[in-house]
């Protein structure tokens, strides 16, 4: 028994800032979904991440092939070869993405998932040649891949596997609840992972990964900034056409060109990201409700 608390106090305190991410995750996801969903996301997410790196580290399937050096192994939590809090850390990472996937477009769920994959596996695309430079900063070597890769060290099959693995993790989630209120919280969880990671790639010294990461984020919010604003816009025409339709007893036939027809597409996009709840999961926003699954 002293033995596993030993484990489980090593787990926390070699990675301290996952687990400050991991608390940040649980609040706003239950916020978000409530403590049960919260938790239910968690365990999921943990089980899917698990599963596919087992696989990679025999199969090289879906990340590519790849081994974990073992060197924290009786100093932390492992199952099998695999760290537990490096399969848990999927749980925050796959949330983020999936609160700013729904930030951005609100009620499409099936477009929600997409986005949220490709999301993950955008800001996996600093993380990973980030950790395996780890033995430069205070992650550790903790893994390798045998035949290293062409973007920066890491092969092109990691990032497919990680956007595979975040469509079944956040897929599986979604097509399972209707309710969710507060997205802000999860997006700003995923800027939050991501200045971390372009900070400490500063820190030791890449300029060439900080300059990828930056120009390829800067480029991802841009497009999304275009999507939240389509969003906007579209939303505030279809208001303004129903009012149309109500005030001439049903028989409006002309499209209403208003301010948000013409362009203005700034306060139309705050108003998008002020909404409580971002539109709810694939359907009308819902009220709080009690948690549960």
């Amino acid at each position: 028994m002293s033995d596993l608390l030993t484990l489980i106090v090593g787990t926390l305190t070699l990675r301290p800032y996952v687990v400050v991410f991991l608390a940040v995750y649980l609040v706003a996801a239950s916020r978000d979904l409530g403590l049960r969903r919260a938790l239910a996301f968690t365990g999921w997410a943990w089980a899917v991440a698990f599963l596919a790196e087992f696989s990679s580290t025999r199969t090289g399937i879906p990340f590519g092939l790849y081994h974990y050096t073992e060197a924290t192994r009786g100093q932390e939590l492992f199952l099998a070869d695999v760290p537990f809090m490096d399969s848990l850390s999927f749980a925050f990472l796959a949330y983020a993405a999936f609160c700013l996937a729904r930030l951005c477009l609100g009620r499409s769920r099936g477009a929600v998932v997409f986005l949220a994959g490709l999301l993950m596996m955008l800001l996996d695309v600093v993380i990973d040649p980030l950790a395996v430079r780890g033995d430069r900063w205070f992650l550790g070597q903790i893994f390798y891949y045998p035949e290293g890769g062409v973007y920066f060290g890491v092969p092109l099959s990691n990032f497919l596997g990680w956007a595979v693995v975040g469509w079944a993790i956040i897929g599986g989630f979604a097509w399972l609840t209707d309710e969710a209120r507060h997205p802000r919280d999860g997006a700003a969880l995923y800027y939050g992972v991501l200045a971390f990671n372009l900070a400490v790639t500063w820190w030791i010294g890449e300029p060439l990964l900080l300059a990828a990461g930056l120009l390829l984020h800067a480029a991802v919010l841009l497009g999304l900034w275009s999507l939240a604003c389509g969003r906007a816009v579209a939303t505030r025409e279809i208001g303004a056409r129903d009012v149309l339709a109500a005030s001439s007893g049903g028989f409006a036939t002309t499209r209403p060109q208003g301010a948000g027809a013409r362009s203005g597409c700034s306060p139309l996009l705050a108003r998008a990201f002020r909404q409580p709840g971002g539109g709810g999961i694939g359907g009308v926003a819902k009220p709080p409700s009690e948690d549960g699954l």
